[in-house]
């Protein structure tokens, strides 16, 4: 059903249907429909990861708080998120808006659950995206220095990397997706060039799979605080719902994009740190990532490869952190244009570009906003990696892992209020949900616990980090229960819109 919000974004008279003013019903605005198909899609979203920064800056930590453990927790992390996504599919089938967890939680919990999800999934991917610039502003000014002696301060690679993800964002999404399948597949590869001779070779120990025995993934001191990381890396997988608008066959596109996200992260992610098991020896890995937690798969490449391999590894390591600063700033932008389209934020979000069917002022907003925060952290001179990155992925992250756990909720209720007119099993519709929600449930508590492991810090600022979740979510229910107070048509249209 179409919302009976006013026009957003003037047709264009004769405008074909993949064209980015095509509406769904009267004064609708429809993004660009595209061909891109499940692979594609799941490539956009494996490069929101960063499979190479996970592997590279995640996985040693993972070592050094959890032990051995750490290939098992990967594996563990995996199969919860793969349960959700049982559910979360089945809610894409039947509620066909791009605003994911906005429209699931909100079309189940109620309409002012629903707006502040939308709140706080938008602060989320926003953070996320803006502080992806001071990860690529570091490794790219550390990179730069060591290979040529010439010290170029990081804020001119952050802007540079700002300004070509705002031209990226104002073209059509293909665009953008054949820029991060390019990447994604470059960061697979060198790390794919690390296993073969580790593999060939066995190790100073042999092969071992000691890491995945139960009593090594659940017994460590530091188990909460691994899990806390792990599941951290798994984030942005979701986001299959929020480009469904510009997808060919969303239908069947989005739930095969999901799993096959998924499953390569799971596999993948899994994969690598048994790799650097091998590698070290069981016996030494655990040492080795806590003497040298940043340089773990460089020291392995270097021993492995070669020192060209090793430098290969580094700059790659940048384009990783520049897709996934792409990828966040389309989640963040899709949702902007989202909620300007329902009318929980200013409509005029929801512009769409004549010729290329994007989010064009969306997407200007949020790269704006990305050159204002920046510039903030610049002028106070905070670190861009201790500062910048940490302090605003920290709290996205675990306003994702929180956000998963309400829409595990909501596929229950979902699907309990309409049994019998869907013709989905019990498994999809109330088993697997729920599994996933104990799950997500302890994640969220082991992050909130282990908080510090994600910001850096050991002080009041954790409390406040973690105090912005409920604001940011209380200020979207404020804002949807303003909506009815004032508008009650509009209120009633909030979460029903069927793009596709």
């Amino acid at each position: 059903m179409a919302t009976s919000d006013p026009v957003r974004s003037a047709p264009t008279s004769g405008s074909s249907p993949g064209a980015g003013t095509s509406q769904h019903g009267a004064g609708t605005p429809r993004l660009s429909r595209t061909t891109m198909g499940p692979f594609e899609l799941a490539f956009f979203v494996v490069a929101a990861a960063g499979p190479l920064l996970v592997v590279a800056g995640f996985a040693p930590l993972a070592f050094l708080i959890g032990g051995i453990g750490a290939p098992g927790a990967q594996l563990v992390a995996a199969l919860v998120l793969l349960l959700f996504a049982v559910g979360f599919t089945r809610m894409a089938l039947r509620i066909r808006n791009p605003g994911a967890f906005y429209s699931y939680i909100g079309r189940s919990l109620g309409r002012p659950m629903g707006g502040g999800a939308a709140f706080l999934a938008l602060g989320a991917y926003s953070a996320i995206a803006i502080g992806q610039l001071g990860a690529f502003g570091a490794f790219s000014s550390g990179t730069v220095a060591r290979l040529t002696g010439v010290d170029v301060p990081w804020p001119l690679f952050s802007l540079l990397a700002v300004t070509i993800v705002a031209v990226l964002g104002h073209r059509r999404i293909s665009l953008s997706a054949k820029v991060l399948g390019i990447a994604l597949l470059a960061e697979v590869t060198i790390l794919l060039v690390l296993a073969v001779p580790v593999l060939i070779q066995g190790g100073p120990e042999g092969f071992s799979f000691g890491a995945f025995n139960p009593s090594a993934v659940f017994a460590g001191g530091g188990t909460g605080a691994m899990f806390a990381i792990v599941f951290g890396a798994f984030i942005g997988f979701e986001s299959t719902a929020i480009y469904a608008e510009e997808t060919r066959d969303p239908a069947r596109t989005v739930p095969r994009a999901t799993y096959l996200a998924i499953g390569f992260l799971g596999i993948f992610y899994t994969f690598m740190a048994w790799i650097a098991v091998v590698a070290f020896g069981e016996s030494q890995v655990v040492a080795e990532a806590s003497a040298n937690p940043t340089e773990l798969f460089f020291i392995a490449t270097e021993q492995y490869v070669g020192h060209g391999a090793t430098v290969v590894m580094e700059i790659l390591l940048i384009t990783s952190a520049f897709a996934s600063t792409l990828a966040f700033h389309n989640t963040a932008s899709r949702y902007l244009f989202t909620l300007g389209r329902e009318g929980l934020l200013p409509q005029r979000l929801a512009g769409v570009h004549p010729k290329h069917g994007s989010p064009y002022l969306a997407s200007g907003f949020q790269a704006a906003l990305a050159v204002v925060v920046a510039g903030l952290f610049v002028l106070a001179g905070a670190d861009p990696y201790l500062g910048l990155f940490l302090l605003m992925v920290g709290p996205g992250i675990l306003a994702v892992i929180v956000l998963q756990a309400l829409c595990a909720v909501a596929i229950v209720v979902f699907f309990r209020r309409h049994a019998g007119d869907h013709g989905m099993s019990p498994w999809a519709t109330t088993v697997a949900p729920l599994v996933s929600l104990v799950g997500l449930a302890v994640a969220t508590w082991l992050v909130v616990a282990n908080f510090e492991l994600l910001s850096g810090r050991t002080d009041w600022v954790n409390v406040l980090l973690v105090g912005l979740l409920p604001l940011a979510f209380g200020v979207g229910v404020v804002v949807t229960a303003t909506i009815r107070r004032r508008d009650p048509e509009r209120y009633r249209s909030l979460t029903q819109t069927q793009i596709y």
